[in-house]
C-alpha cells in the first residue's frame, strides 16, 4: 500500500510503499475514499520544517470503509463506512475503544447520505464546535472571524448555526472572501483592501467587536493579532486559535485591560458531544463543506497538493486527496 510521507528536508513529500497493516485487538482497519490537507498544522508544522516527521503525523482526517476488525471492537463491521482521526494512506488502523460519554470520538460511523468527501471534515468540524461553545456567543454580539482558511471557515459555520451573533467574516485573498459571503457571513472584510479594523468600527458604530476570533497563524499572524486587538472592544474577547507563526505576538499591557483572552480550547475539549453535533451539522448539510473543497488531487499527487497550499495560498481552501483515483 502507498503511504504519504516526509522525510529529511523541507517541503519534501512522497509517497511510500508499505505492507498493509493488520488490526490488533480494539483496532479496526480502514481502506482510505478521501482525506482532506489541514493547511495550518500540515504545513506548518510538517511540510514546512527540516526535519523528518512521523508518518503517523501526517494527517489526521481520513474518510473510508472498514475492512478488518479485530478482536473486540465488533460494534464495528466490515463495509462500514467511517471517519477517522488518521493521516494520509490507502490503509490505516486505528483504535476503536467502545465510545466514552467524554472523550473525543477518534473514529466515527458516517451518517446515510452523507458522502465521503464532506465526512473528511470531521475532525476540524468537531473543533469547530467546541471552539464556539468556549465563545459563549450572546445574540447581540458582534463577533469577527479572522481568517477564512479551513478553520475560520468552520468556526463561522458553528457560529451561523447558533443563529446567534452578527458574524464578520476577514480574510486577505479575494477568493476567500468570495467563499465566505456565499456561506453565509453576515459581512465580510477584505484586508487586503480596506483597514479591517476600520471597518469593524464602522459594522459596531465604534464600538468595536464583541468576540474576536483569531484563526490566522503563519507568517501572517502577528500583523493580524494587532488588528484583532485593535478592533475588540472594551469588555470583549479575544479567542486565539491560530497557530505556527514562528514568530513573537504583539501585545502590550493597554491592549489586554478591559479584555479577556482565550487560548485555544480553554476549559473546553472536543468530546462525544462536540463530535456527534458536528457530525450532525455535516450531515444535514449546515456545515456547507462542498462550497469549501476547491481542489481534488489523487494521492499519487500528494507534493502537487501541498505544493499548491503553501505556494499558492490564494487560490485553494480544502484541498482533498482521492484514494479511489
Amino acid at each position: 500500500m502507498k503511504r504519504v510521507i516526509k522525510p529529511e528536508g523541507k517541503f519534501n513529500i512522497q509517497l511510500e510503499e508499505v505492507p498493509i497493516p493488520e488490526p490488533g485487538p480494539g483496532e479496526i482497519r480502514v481502506r482510505a475514499r478521501k482525506s482532506l490537507i489541514s493547511r495550518g498544522s500540515e504545513l506548518g508544522s510538517r511540510y514546512t520544517v527540516e526535519h523528518a516527521v512521523r508518518p503517523e503525523s501526517m494527517g489526521y482526517s481520513l474518510a473510508g470503509d472498514v475492512d478488518a476488525v479485530g478482536e473486540g471492537a465488533e460494534h464495528f463491521q466490515v463495509g462500514d463506512g467511517v471517519v477517522a482521526l488518521a493521516p494520509h494512506a490507502q490503509y490505516v488502523v486505528v483504535g476503536a475503544p467502545v465510545q466514552s460519554p467524554v472523550e473525543q470520538v477518534r473514529v466515527a460511523r458516517i451518517p446515510p447520505g452523507l458522502k465521503y468527501e464532506p465526512a473528511a471534515y470531521y475532525p476540524l468540524a468537531s473543533g469547530a464546535v467546541a471552539w464556539v461553545k468556549v465563545e459563549n456567543i450572546q445574540p447581540s454580539d458582534i463577533v469577527v472571524v479572522m481568517g477564512q482558511g479551513l478553520v475560520g471557515s468552520l468556526v463561522m459555520h458553528a457560529a451561523k448555526a447558533q443563529s446567534q451573533g452578527y458574524i464578520v467574516a476577514v480574510d486577505a485573498t479575494e477568493k476567500r472572501c468570495a467563499i465566505a459571503a456565499k456561506l453565509g457571513a453576515d459581512a465580510v472584510v477584505n484586508a487586503a483592501t480596506e483597514d479591517p479594523v476600520l471597518a469593524v468600527k464602522r459594522l459596531s458604530n465604534g464600538c468595536g467587536a464583541d468576540i474576536v476570533v483569531y484563526a490566522v497563524g503563519g507568517p501572517a499572524g502577528p500583523r493580524a493579532f494587532e488588528q484583532g486587538m485593535n478592533m475588540l472592544a472594551n469588555g470583549g474577547t479575544f479567542h486565539h486559535i491560530g497557530l505556527n507563526e514562528k514568530q513573537t505576538l504583539p501585545l502590550t499591557s493597554s491592549m489586554i485591560q478591559r479584555r479577556r483572552i482565550l487560548g485555544g480550547y480553554f476549559r473546553q475539549t472536543v468530546g462525544a458531544q462536540e463530535s456527534r453535533r458536528a457530525m450532525q451539522l455535516l450531515a444535514d448539510g449546515t456545515f456547507r463543506v462542498n462550497q469549501m473543497t476547491t481542489h481534488r488531487f489523487p494521492f499519487a499527487q500528494a507534493a502537487d497538493a501541498f505544493d499548491l497550499l503553501y505556494n499558492h495560498m490564494e487560490e485553494a481552501l480544502g484541498v482533498i486527496l482521492d484514494w479511489e483515483a
